[in-house]
């Protein structure tokens, strides 16, 4: 059998090898604490569950769904105007997504053609890059550097490539790095996407995960961004909905448009059951975001505090559920630590060229975990000894 050749930009790579060592220790017995993938473990407040399995008791709801109920738009539009103070027409300007990751791997389809440029954050999650990959774009990397808080340089792309660009992506609260940008970077952004007549997509995926007095927008909220691009956003960690798969892309219409197009031909739009579940959390009451938010403040405290303390110095982030931590001194990759960690600790993280070049020297470790397993998670590290000072268990 011959397959296509687009295949090849998706191999398996270290997930495949931390796969296959996660496989042969758990079937021997041992403990593994797998920090490596977003997938939340904090369930749906009750009334979206109850919501969903009410709507899910009805025999009228297994039709296809065909178009967003008017409901969902009218839902969606509110919550945007309620929380980040943007107006939005429910039926021009918004369109379901069977979860951010579809839109991402999509989008790109219905933008660009086979050798146009796309702009995409390094390092990033991943699919920022597959999907303009799978509408055969070439890719353009806009560094996320450590010096500058990990918010991309718009200066610092050459005029000639920004003019090829017709798309770019970009996602403040940042994964896997963690970091939120300010105003004046939106502000930019939209000068620059003006300037070039790029179009731009927001990922906004964690707004509701930012800690310490801090908070996120969105960015459509500023003048002129609607001109120019569209915002994606998800229930999945809001509100744990990660598995019943509902996000939404919001902002200028002809995008949407197109998006809603391509999608017409791709898919059978959002089972209604979970449209319903998906409006009782945007409509219901909100105190299920404040508890999940200071869930991730202590999961984030524990593990950084406690990995420190050990040796392995982990500054905690402001946002996401995630962990961007340089790795110890004495490993020239991620993979090898990476490796090191789940064969001798039982510890699963992503390394961070995983991500894209500029993540290299770094592991993203997911705050997936209840903070009983965290603070095993340090002793197992701990004891392992593969940390300079880390050899005999720490007790707390």
């Amino acid at each position: 059998m011959e397959f296509a050749k687009r295949m090849d930009l998706f191999g398996e790579g270290i997930f495949s090898k931390l796969s296959e060592v996660r496989r042969r220790k758990v079937s021997a017995g041992e403990t593994v604490i797998d920090m490596s993938i977003g997938a939340p473990n904090i369930p749906p407040a009750a009334h979206i569950r109850e919501a969903l399995c009410r709507a899910a008791a009805e025999e009228k709801n297994y039709i296809y769904a065909i178009n967003d109920q008017t409901a969902l738009l009218d839902a969606v539009a509110a919550w945007y105007d309620r929380r980040y103070g943007v107006k939005l027409d429910p039926q021009t300007e918004i369109c379901s997504l069977l979860g951010s990751q579809e839109g991402l791997a999509h989008i790109a389809l219905s933008i660009v053609d086979e050798g146009d440029t796309v702009l995409v954050p390094d390092p990033c999650y991943p699919v920022f890059g597959d999907g303009p990959r799978i509408a055969g774009a070439t890719l353009y990397y806009m560094p996320q550097k450590k010096e500058n808080g990990y918010v991309i340089r718009l200066d610092d792309i050459p005029g000639e490539v920004a003019r090829r660009a017709k798309f770019m992506i970009v996602s403040y609260p940042n994964n896997p790095t963690a970091a939120l940008a300010p105003d004046s970077f939106y502000e930019e952004l939209v000068a620059f996407a003006k300037k070039y007549q790029i179009i731009v997509l927001h990922d906004n995926a964690y707004s509701e995960l930012v800690f310490d007095g801090k908070s996120c927008g969105s960015f459509l909220s500023f003048p002129g961004a609607r001109e120019v691009g569209v915002e994606f956003n998800s229930l999945s960690k809001t509100y744990g909905l990660a598995g019943a798969r509902i996000g939404f892309c919001l902002g200028n219409r002809e995008v949407v448009a197109q998006l809603k197009r391509l999608k017409s031909n791709m898919d059978y739009g959002m089972f209604l059951p979970i449209q319903q579940a998906a409006i009782a959390a945007i409509t219901g009451d909100q105190s299920c975001v404040e508890s999940t938010r200071e869930a991730y403040v202590r999961r984030r405290n524990c593990l950084c505090d406690g990995f420190t303390a050990i040796g392995w110095p982990m500054e905690r982030p402001a946002a996401t559920m995630f962990v961007w931590a340089a790795i110890p001194s004495g490993y020239e990759t991620s993979e090898a630590f990476a490796m090191d960690l789940v064969e001798k600790a039982g510890l699963i993280v992503t390394p961070g060229s995983a991500f894209g070049h500029s993540g290299e020297g770094y592991v993203r470790l997911a705050l997936v975990q209840d903070e009983d397993a965290i603070r095993q998670a340090v002793d197992l590290v701990a004891a392992s000894g593969i940390l300079s000072g880390g050899k005999s268990k720490v007790g707390r």
